[in-house]
Order: structure tokens, then C-alpha cells, then sequence
């Protein structure tokens, strides 16, 4: 017996080819705004490293171009706003941010904090990196302190960070690393992870929109 077929039935539907996605926007914001930081060293580092990645398209926040009070208001005014108008709509624009904090006292900068507070809406829903500096610590206790931070505002801090020792001693006059390649491993293992992040979160609340 003679079978007859549909074409149509028995080819496959092509699959609709896949757009290059758009990058993400990371924001690398330094923390730090004391006179004679080491910061820039470590941001300089870490964004020539963050260029690299092709998930991302970087932009620095220096906190240092800006002065945000540490007393809120919900009606700041003209200087205040003047303020914020440098860094909110940067940050609302970025799909991902990178923190680069020193450590003070167990914990991170002041300035890092007035930036946090003065902000919710635009961290909600977006991954958190860390890049974290100081001495026998390495910055690591102001990572922690941050993630509690960044939890409260439904940000997602990812699990693993880049954090230098006795950070004076690892790079040398030019900023180089004396010995980048851990260094350059962990940078790479916290940026896939953040990229994962991102590319989910931002694809996420295409459909959905966060109810945070």
C-alpha cells in the first residue's frame, strides 16, 4: 500500500534566527572619594578588564565628581538635585553594576552609602558585583556588609568577587598587576556570573515587570 504524505506536515518549521543581543550596561562604580585613594589603581584595573567581556558595554561612576549629603530628604533641594542629576539616570539606564570599595573600618565608604540611600528603584532587579581593596582583608568585610545592603534593595549580588590583599604591594607605578593571572581568573569567573545575571533579569522583566 502506497502512503501519501504532506509536505508541509513532515518538514520541519526553520527556526527563527536568533538578533545579537543588545550589550549590557555595567556601571563600575568607585567608591571611594577620599583624598589619595587607591581606588582609581583598582577601577582603572578592573574596567580595562570589564571592556574586554562582550557581554557588557561599561561606563565608571566616580563618586568623587559628586557630593551627595548624607542627611535624605524627599524633597532635596536645587544643589541636592543638581547632585543626583550626574549619577540617577546612570544608574537607572545600567543593567548591571560592579561596586569597587576599599574598606574602612570593617565596613565601606560613606560616600558608597549616601550614594545607595539616595536611590531604591534604580538598583531593584539587577545584579551586583564586587571589586573590594585594603589590607590583610582585602575589602572582604565591606563586600558583606554590602550585600546586606543590596538584598534589602531586591538587588542580586553575585556569589564571587575580586578582592586584593595588601593592595599597594600587587600593582606596580603604571597600575600594572604584578601577577594578574588569579587576579584576571576571578574578574572573569564574577563577570560570566554577572553577565548570566543580567542577560536573565533583563530578559525577565521584558515580560514581566518587576513588582518589587
Amino acid at each position: 500500500m502506497n502512503i501519501t504524505t504532506n509536505d508541509s506536515e513532515t518538514q520541519t518549521s526553520p527556526r527563527t534566527p536568533q538578533l545579537p543581543q543588545a550589550p549590557l550596561k555595567l556601571a563600575v562604580i568607585m567608591g571611594s572619594n577620599r583624598e589619595g585613594r587607591f581606588g582609581p589603581v583598582v577601577s582603572d584595573w578592573f574596567v580595562s578588564r570589564a571592556t574586554g567581556h562582550d557581554d557588557f558595554a561599561v561606563e565608571l561612576i566616580d563618586l568623587a565628581d559628586t557630593d551627595l549629603p548624607t542627611a535624605l530628604s524627599f524633597s532635596p533641594s536645587v544643589p541636592v538635585r543638581d547632585q543626583l542629576a550626574k549619577v540617577t539616570h546612570r544608574l537607572a539606564g545600567a543593567d548591571a553594576f560592579v561596586v569597587v570599595t576599599p574598606e574602612y573600618n570593617h565596613s565601606y565608604p560613606a560616600s558608597l552609602k549616601a550614594l545607595i540611600d539616595w536611590h531604591f528603584a534604580e538598583w531593584q532587579a539587577k545584579p551586583v558585583g564586587f571589586v573590594s581593596y585594603g589590607g590583610i582583608s582585602g575589602g572582604l568585610r565591606a563586600v558583606e556588609h554590602l550585600r546586606q545592603v543590596f538584598a534589602e534593595l531586591h538587588a542580586v549580588a553575585v556569589r564571587d568577587t575580586v578582592s586584593f590583599h595588601n593592595a599597594g604591594a600587587l600593582f606596580d607605578d603604571e597600575g600594572r598587576h604584578r601577577d594578574p593571572d588569579g587576579a584576571d581568573a576571578a574578574a572573569t569567573a564574577m563577570l560570566d556570573q554577572l553577565a548570566w545575571w543580567g542577560l536573565a533579569l533583563r530578559e525577565a522583566k521584558s515580560v514581566r515587570a518587576y513588582a518589587g
